[in-house]
Formats: C-alpha cells, structure tokens, sequence
C-alpha cells in the first residue's frame, strides 16, 4: 500500500533528476560560449573582408576560422558524451530540438564561409546568416535559463543569457562598425542599426546587473570603468554614428575599430566563463547535497513498522489535515525535507508547503525577465511580419508607442500580440 512517504521520497528523486539535467546543460553552455565567441570575431572578419572587396583581413579572418572550427570539434564531443537519458520530459524535447537545429546550422556553415571567400555576399548578407546561426546556440542557453526550477540557479542562469544577448549584439556592433568603416561611406540605415544595438546591448546588460552574483559583477564593473578600449570605441561611434548620409569614412578605421570592439569582447567573455564557472559550482553543490540526504530505503526503514501517528484532533473534533494550508500545486524538494520521522507525514507536507510558497515567489521573480523578454521579441516578430519592418524598426516603433501612451514597453507588446487577428495580412 502507498503512502504519502512514498510520493515524497519520489518529489526528491525527480529533484536530483532535475538537477542533474541542469547539470548536463551547464557543461553544454560552456562550450556553447566558446564557439559563439569565436563565430562573433569570424562574423566582424568577414565583414571587413567583404567590405573591402578582399583587401582587407584575409588571413586573419582564414585563422579565425580555424580557431571556430577547433570549437566546433570540442563542441561535438561535448554532444557525444551527453547522457540523453538523463533529460526527460518537455525540457529534454525542447533542448534536443534546439540542438538538432544547430547541428544543421553547423552542417551549413562551410557553404557561408566559401559564399564570403568568394566574395559573393555582401556585408550585411553574410552578418544576417551569422547572427541566424548564433541565435541558434544562444537558443540552447535561453531553453536551460526557461527550464531551472531553483530560484538561485534560476537568477544565475537569467543574469548569464542576457548577458551572453548583450555579448552578442556588442559583436553584432563589431561587425556594423566594420562594414561601415570597410565600405568607407556612411549609410542612413546602417547608422538606425547601429544606434538600435548600442541602446538593445545596454538593456541586456542592466538585466545581467540586476541578477548577476557578487564576483561576476564586480568583474564587469570593473571592465566597465578601466578599459581604456571603451574610450577609443565611444569615439569610433560618433564618427560612425554621426556623420552625413553618404560622407566619406576612412576605411583604415575598419582594423582599429575591429581591434577595440575585440579587446572588449574577449573581456566581455572572461565574465561569461566565470558565469559559467559558477553555474557549474551551484549545480554541482545543490546535486551533492541532494546526494548526500538520506536514501528513501533508509526512510521507509526508519519508518517501517512505526506507522503516520494520527494527528492531534482540532476543537471541532477533525483532524488538522482539514484546517492546514494546502501544498502549492508545485513542488520543489530540498536538503530541508530530510525529514525527521518523529513527525507525521502531514508535518512533513506542511513544512514543505511553507518553503515553497517562499520559493515560488523568489522564482516567479527572477523569471519575470525572461516572460518580458519572450513577449516582446514575439511583438517583435509580429511587426516585422506584417509591417515589412526590420528588428530595429520594430523594436523603436514599440517604444515609440510606450512613450506617446505613457505606458511600459512590455504592456505595449502584450497589446500588440493580442491585437494580432486585426493586423494586416503578412506579405509575403
């Protein structure tokens, strides 16, 4: 016969297996980072190559290649050794389906890279696909930061994805900057694009600042204020960003500008390793101490023979089962449930029942961020559908509308998505 013992002995069991999911996706993310920061540096190479018609950057770009594709490989083999058995449920099936994506993006690669050897794509050709694929892999971080269900990985893991989005659209400047300078004339539109990355890279880092734990933090503060890089960058952007459709850029400024943005990113990504680090420390930690509870067979050995001593009756004379507060719907076992056994099992749901309601709000807090950012990137992709926008467009055309209505940003996009039937067809 079962008991409530038995479920919540099984609670801790599906505990540790969800730890040990996060644990199998921390390691991934690890090398995940490794090969989008050396994709962001090929991606800006290429650029410049493209937009100096070959003249500039071969080389370069030619090692930076190989230094992607040595990712690639420690990438693979990552893959290969993940114990797909330990993910279940809709969290392994959305992982799995993201992964499958990247490997074709992977698999397509080679083609792009001769498409920009030849010098058949243009600038912003060759930046769309690269920043494809890159999504691609940052979809992998986004689905393990959705899926944590302990509110202090949760936070760690909402700081670590914003601040890898902001990594990128830092390296998606990189290369705006470069095409610019490479071209060696100012464009309208790239300057929109420019401006639109500088304010969106912004917003992703004050997310990651909000969350982000002590020594992670202190680090980019630091980087923040002594980089002498930011200087030359902050300048190279009101050259860039300033200057009259159609004047005349230098193009030498494309190497100096490549350069700065560089020291930044690989700055940049000494703090995602050491969000990765810790990542890996806090899931290894809590598994531990998962591990080190006592076993369920001890439990109900202990508890064998013994029975659930009935509760105390209340002064209407029922059980106090009818006057404790229900269990939160879920579920979160912890190293305080190892329970002791002189109480009933009621006192033993109860206690979790308190914790939790404690739990659940922290997480609900810290995943707020992520509900924001999923709704206005689906607002996004709505407009840019049915309005022919491009992202930057979208994006300012929202925060137009916030502004004029005196409403937040994320209360503009949940209109947008619910006035979705009235918008006009989509072309194309």
């Amino acid at each position: 016969m079962t008991s409530a013992l038995h479920y919540l002995i099984a609670v801790r069991r599906c505990e540790m297996g969800e730890l040990e999911q996060l644990l199998h996706t921390s390691t991934l993310v690890r090398q995940l980072g490794a090969l989008i920061h050396a994709l962001q540096a090929e991606r800006g190479l290429s650029n410049i190559v493209l937009a100096s018609g070959g003249q500039r950057g071969t080389s370069v770009r030619l090692a930076q290649v190989q230094t992607a594709d040595r990712c690639t490989a420690q990438l693979h083999q990552a893959l290969a050794q993940l114990d797909l058995n330990a993910f279940q449920g809709g969290h392994g099936a959305r992982l799995f389906n993201h992964i499958a994506y990247v490997l074709q993006g992977l698999d397509a690669l080679p083609a792009l890279r001769q498409q920009v050897s030849a010098l058949a794509l243009t600038p912003d050709a060759a930046t769309a696909a690269y920043i494809r694929l890159i999504a691609g892999l940052l979809a992998v971080v986004f689905e393990a930061a959705d899926s944590a269900t302990e509110p202090g990985i949760s936070r760690l893991l909402v700081a670590m994805f914003h601040f890898m989005q902001g990594k990128e659209l830092a390296g998606q400047e990189r290369a705006t900057g470069a095409a610019a300078f490479g071209s060696g004339r100012s464009q309208a539109a790239r300057q929109q694009h420019w401006l639109h990355l500088i304010d969106a890279q912004e917003r992703c880092f004050q997310v990651f600042a909000d969350c982000a734990p002590a020594t992670p933090l202190a680090l980019w503060e630091k980087t923040q204020h002594h980089n002498p890089e930011l200087l030359v960058i902050e300048r190279m952007r009101r050259m860039g960003c300033t200057a009259a459709t159609g004047q005349a850029l230098d193009a030498e400024l494309s190497t100096p500008w490549f350069e700065a943005c560089t020291a930044r990113m690989d700055a940049l990504y000494a703090i995602e390793v050491q969000l990765a680090d810790e990542l890996q420390q806090r899931c290894t930690a809590q598994l531990q101490a998962a591990r080190q509870a006592p076993e369920p067979r001890a439990l109900l050995q202990r508890s064998a023979g013994a029975g659930d001593a009935p509760a105390p009756a209340a002064p209407d004379g029922l059980p106090d089962f009818f006057h404790a507060p229900a269990p939160e719907t879920t579920l979160q076992l912890g190293n305080s449930l190892a329970p002791q056994l002189g109480q009933s099992v009621l006192s033993l749901v109860q206690e979790q029942s308190q914790r939790l309601r404690a739990m659940q709000a922290e997480l609900e807090t810290v995943r707020s961020a992520l509900t924001e950012r999923k709704t206005l990137e689906r607002a996004k992709g709505l407009l840019m559908a049915h309005r022919q926008l491009s992202e930057s467009e979208a994006h300012k055309l929202l925060r137009q509308t916030a502004m004029n209505q005196n409403r937040r940003l994320i209360d503009v996009a949940e209109a947008v998505l619910a006035m979705a039937d009235l918008l006009p067809p989509a072309q194309g």
